[in-house]
């Protein structure tokens, strides 16, 4: 069985499944994906999103907002602690920094990922970091604001081993999307052979980021399998060893 650790439930199309979320979630056990975690991005889409996967037990959700989002709700640390208490939210996010789509003065991103590792601090729920082109600063600013106290997750990890290494020091997992696929990802296909087997997940960050062989098309979280693949073919294991162990350490960050 899989689990997809980052996925957009609510931003996906459901075209291919006649508009309807249960025919997709059909599919997806029939995949055999056990588990998906749905990550929000702003607030003001959060509600639907809760809405559309109420009912699901093979789903978790997320609050927080990405970086990137700006004419939004910028959430203070009261409010992230009050919307985290739902049953169905394990972990806050995705937040971090992001210096590729964002430009001038991003003062705002730090402050916005600050609020995001305290609330995660008084949940005591694991943190969902996003960095792009911000390594130094979001490896500086987690370990200032002692987000090392709950961990979380590196998602779609771009960076190096230095990088990885770091971020496992501050209890972090490195979440691998289907750009280890990617011909030229061969710094991240290093890392994936590297990284220590209690210390990784497998995501889709579905729709963006189709693996090889949809790239540049809409994503899905049945797409985990091709991510599962290529790891198992770059450690020399079989899927169901990469499946196996992504899972286990799933739940074992999030105690599930």
């Amino acid at each position: 069985m899989l689990i997809d650790s980052h996925c957009h439930l609510d931003r996906i199309d459901l075209s291919p499944y006649e508009n309807d979320f249960s025919c997709f979630m059909q599919e997806t056990a029939v995949q055999q994906i056990e588990h998906l975690l749905c990550i929000a991005i702003d607030l003001e889409s959060y509600p639907a999103m809760l809405e559309l996967v109420a009912g699901f037990q093979q789903i978790s959700v997320t609050v927080g907002v990405h970086p990137n989002v700006q004419d939004c709700k910028d959430p203070s640390v009261d409010e992230l602690i009050a919307l985290g208490q739902h049953d169905n939210v394990i972990g806050i996010g995705e937040t971090g920094l992001d210096y590729f789509r964002s430009e001038g003065d991003l003062s705002w991103q730090h402050q916005r990922l600050r609020n995001h590792i305290n609330a995660a601090k008084t949940l005591k729920k694991p943190l969902i970091i996003h960095t792009r082109e911000a390594k130094k600063d979001t490896l500086r600013i987690l370990k200032e604001e002692g987000a090392g106290e709950v961990g979380g997750i590196i998602h779609c990890f771009t960076e190096d081993w230095d990088f990885a290494q770091q971020a496992m020091d501050l209890n972090f997992y490195i979440s691998f999307s289907g750009i280890v696929t990617f011909n030229n990802a061969t710094v991240i296909k290093e890392v994936a052979k590297k990284i220590p087997a209690d210390r990784f997940l497998i995501e889709t960050d579905s729709p963006y980021l189709a693996p090889v062989p949809f790239r540049g098309r809409p994503n899905y979280p049945t797409y985990v399998r091709y991510v599962a693949e290529q790891i198992a073919e770059l450690r020399g294991v079989s899927v169901n060893k990469i499946a196996d162990l992504s899972t286990k350490n799933f739940y074992d960050l999030f105690k599930l």
